[in-house]
């Protein structure tokens, strides 16, 4: 017995010894790491600031504040700004927003917002049901399919795209805000989500096993639609029922009401708006980690089953600015998202690539372009916002954009100011009109999608 143990632990040393001389650290390795490290008193410096101030103040660069100018020649008018709060709906806001902005011109309206809550409920609903109908989908997958493992990590998100704002809307209208309000759990979406996440693959497992015992299609639909009714259950709890009906005012500047009529989220929708959300734009990328000029589409990146994935065009950044600031002159706000965590100043409200200088702080390069970064995870959308304004230059060039967000009035009070090289760099994703994109474009959006799998690097679940 003694003997076998033995021979055990010599061939365990052996592998241990052989995996070291394969990628381990070895003693060597971290003796040749200690001498390297300069103990000096530039280096303790930084230590000791690192550990009393935190790296953001330390990387700060002071010489930015100089250079801000709130000016621009081209901005669309807005009025009112909105706060998601806790929340990933960022998606929603904008979408409501540049919805918002469409209405109040057209019906020249002082004062509108729509029910972000009301259309954040079917949200949840549909997504609930793209889950659960994606589990019967792949219910003959072993659970070790990376398509099912997808689908049971990611149940569902309050994160999306402008293509959830489109299905969402269309099918259910919308409706003001005074009609069905924020709620707390609205505002603070994360205790919720991870309840209702447990729901869902609680309700994808038994399908599963259902599935497994033989229940045919039509068992399987009707286990889905008791399913769905727990949630709606949860949804209306936590957020409130939507209104089927509701009688609202239209007033003038001066808060005289002109008319008061009775309706449906769907014929205010379509006397507000009425158009065309899911023909009349088109969704350009920039992502130069791929091929330009091609149409990409990601699986699974929808809100509801019978939805839209997000399909974009991939251009290059002077003809996604172009259309944008097509947009811009004719007084039409957009949608667009980045990855806006990245160098962005927080109190004045600025993305600008001179704001840190993390190179000069840790004496270290970071030399990844913009195609690297998204191949590598270190880059993605993150955030959706309102595309309202663009400062251009004596040649017709754009020096800097400015940006509705929906955190309240934090930053330049309730705006961000990019500058153009930021817009470059972290910009992945823009919605425009169709009138305001090249011959080029049109031709091209034409094109069969190529299919990207959910798992994709730029896939929504974060926006």
């Amino acid at each position: 017995m003694f003997k076998r143990i033995l021979i055990a632990f010599l061939a365990t040393s052996a592998l241990h010894a052989a995996a070291e001389e394969k990628g381990a650290i070895t003693p060597e390795m971290l003796d040749g790491f200690r001498n390297r490290y300069e103990n000096n008193t530039a280096n303790r410096a930084r230590h000791n600031a690192l550990n009393a101030a935190g790296i953001e103040k330390l990387a700060y660069n002071e010489n930015v504040r100089n250079k801000f100018d709130d000016h621009f020649s081209h901005k669309v008018e807005t009025k009112g700004i909105t706060d998601q709060k806790s929340s990933g709906r960022c998606w929603l806001f904008t979408g409501l927003n540049v919805l918002r902005s469409q209405a109040m011109a057209q019906h020249n309206l002082p004062k509108l917002t729509f029910s972000q809550n009301y259309n954040f409920f079917f949200d949840q609903l549909e997504k609930a049901n793209l889950f659960l109908q994606g589990v019967i989908d792949t219910s003959d997958r072993p659970m070790e399919d990376r398509q099912v493992e997808w689908l049971f990590q990611n149940p569902i998100a309050d994160g999306g795209t402008f293509c959830g704002v489109a299905d969402i809307v269309t099918k259910y209208g919308v409706v003001p805000t005074e009609v069905m309000a924020e709620t707390e759990v609205a505002n603070s979406t994360s205790a919720f989500r991870r309840h209702l996440a447990t729901r869902l693959r609680e309700d994808g497992l038994r399908l599963r096993q259902a599935k497994a015992k033989g229940a045919d299609e039509k068992t399987l639909q009707e286990m889905k639609t008791q399913q769905l009714g727990e949630v709606y259950k949860m949804l209306a709890l936590a957020l409130g029922q939507p209104p089927t009906e509701f009688t609202w005012t239209k007033r003038d500047s001066k808060g005289n009401a002109l008319e008061t009529k009775t309706y449906t989220p769907l014929t205010f929708y379509q006397e507000f708006l009425g158009n065309d959300l899911k023909n009349n734009y088109i969704m350009l990328m920039n992502d130069p980690s791929r091929e330009y000029w091609k149409v990409y589409r990601i699986d699974y990146d929808r809100h509801s089953y019978d939805g839209m994935d997000w399909t974009y065009l991939n251009v290059p950044m002077t003809d996604l600015k172009e259309a944008a600031i097509k947009s811009i002159k004719d007084s039409t706000a957009m949608y667009f998202s980045c990855d806006v965590g990245k160098f962005l100043d927080r109190e004045r409200g600025v993305l600008d690539l001179e704001n840190f200088d993390y190179e000069a702080l840790f004496d270290t390069k970071f030399g990844m372009d913009k195609a690297e970064r998204i191949s590598s995870w270190a880059s993605a959308s993150s955030h959706a916002m309102t595309l309202s304004g663009v400062d251009l230059d004596e040649k017709g060039q754009p020096k800097k954009w400015l940006i509705e967000n929906s955190w309240g009035k934090s930053g330049h009070d309730g705006y961000l100011v990019a500058t153009d090289d930021w817009m470059n760099e972290y910009l992945f994703r823009l919605v425009v009109d169709k009138k305001y994109v090249s011959p080029k474009i049109l031709k091209a959006i034409q094109q069969k999608p190529i299919t990207l799998p959910s798992w994709d690097h730029l896939f929504s679940n974060d926006e």
